[in-house]
């Protein structure tokens, strides 16, 4: 990540060699934090949650300054949740897919989470990359919001993992008292518990994007679904987890 001193930077340097560079400002749904509308679209007021939230608005009002200012090619993407089997494992959907690809193949692990109602609007990195570089295509650099336009619970993610491995989850429980369990050889086996230190100090409850703009400009349509998105991972990581399995024994 180039931190919100550094797209200042960055910027300035692309104006002293070369205005006419073209620049993508990686923004984020982050930005919107508590939201004020829904769904978001590119010109709502932000009210970020996070340290990166907050950096992230800097990041893409001095993107915008600059073009205006300086007639630069400067873009800002906003792109919701956007996921891959290449997401990082401290990220929540790589870490339910990779624990329930590893527990389909006997680990004995529970995996510990925090709000299980977040709801995000989850897209595939591959068909945001693609807009990421139609964006930089146009003639005139604008803003986009990329997003699906639908939100799910994370418990949708964990739901919809299970049924690709053929486990049915069930849950019982609330807040912090909250379980997600199987039955495994005619017995009630608990795999998922709540843990407080997973929950954010200030939690973005509910981002829903509208992607309006980037389906009539830049003919946007997504080729995978949700539940392909969840395939894709949950494929991968069962592959990954039983080349695991093979090097342990």
């Amino acid at each position: 990540q180039i931190t919100a001193l550094g797209v200042t930077r960055l910027l300035d340097a692309i104006r002293t060699v070369n205005s006419e560079i073209r620049y993508y400002q990686a923004s984020s749904s982050e930005m919107f934090g508590k939201v004020r509308e829904v769904p978001q679209s590119e010109n709502p007021p932000f009210y970020p949650r996070s340290p990166y939230g907050a950096a992230k608005v800097y990041g893409h009002w001095i993107t915008v300054n600059y073009r205006e200012s300086y007639n630069m090619h400067a873009n800002s993407g906003i792109l919701f949740n956007h996921e891959s089997p290449r997401r990082g494992e401290t990220f929540v959907t790589r870490k339910i897919t990779r624990f329930l690809t590893r527990k389909k193949l006997g680990s004995n692990e529970i995996l510990y989470l925090g709000n299980l109602n977040a709801k995000r609007d989850w897209g595939h990195a591959k068909d945001y990359v693609e807009m990421q570089w139609r964006i930089l295509q146009q003639k005139k650099p604008e803003d986009y919001v990329i997003a699906s336009g639908e939100t799910r619970t994370v418990r949708k993610f964990i739901n919809t993992a299970g049924k690709l491995l053929n486990m049915k989850i069930y849950w019982t429980g609330r807040g912090l008292k909250e379980i997600g369990y199987i039955y495994e050889d005619g017995r009630k086996k608990t795999i998922i518990k709540i843990d407080k230190k997973y929950f954010r100090p200030n939690e973005v409850d509910y981002l829903k994007g509208s992607s309006k703009k980037a389906h009539k400009k830049l003919n946007f349509k997504p080729k995978y679904s949700f539940f392909n998105l969840v395939k894709d991972m949950v494929d991968e990581d069962l592959l990954l987890a039983q080349e695991e399995l093979n090097k342990k024994y």
